[in-house]
């Protein structure tokens, strides 16, 4: 399948990419893609960012307002306060230390079914509601490149089968 363009979405006021997103097309269903991304233990297989460590089965997404709990390689745990989801086509979650308000990032998965049987999967980081300039760091180098490892390994799991 073909690697669409891994450019960023969106700039701030002071001219600063605060969407970054990519997209590639997976030679797989759009269900059997989405499986992947909405059960959280699964996530660490295809991590592009490598940030991700475990996360403990059960915790499969069904709806808006799910929360799912994740440890990254780091050893921290995170919560991801579901606030998107359409099953089969869209997820995305706003990440947060355990027991505090997300700080003001979210992750974004798209998903469009093609003619040929295959999807086209967008990856999206958006950090436009991030104020804190520790973190903004951090989401600076979240880049295309990074999304796209994610697509690529996701893709490389599913196209393998």
């Amino acid at each position: 399948m073909t690697d669409l363009p891994r450019t960023p979405t969106a700039t701030d006021d002071a001219g600063e990419n605060r969407i970054t997103s990519a997209s590639r097309d997976v030679a797989a269903p759009a269900e059997a893609i989405f499986e992947l991304i909405a059960d959280p233990s699964r996530q660490p297989e295809w991590d592009g960012n490598d940030n991700l460590a475990v996360a403990a089965p059960g915790q499969r997404v069904r709806a808006v307002g799910d929360v799912f709990t994740m440890t990254l390689t780091m050893g921290e745990a995170r919560e991801n306060q579901v606030v998107e989801f359409v099953e089969g086509r869209r997820i995305a979650w706003l990440p947060s230390e355990v027991g505090s308000a997300p700080p003001g990032h979210l992750w974004r998965w798209e998903l469009e079914p093609l003619p040929d049987g295959g999807t086209r999967v967008t990856h999206t980081y958006d950090w436009t509601n991030l104020e804190e300039p520790a973190r903004q760091r951090r989401a600076r180098a979240t880049t295309p490149d990074r999304l796209a490892a994610s697509l690529d390994r996701l893709a490389a799991a599913l196209e393998a089968g």
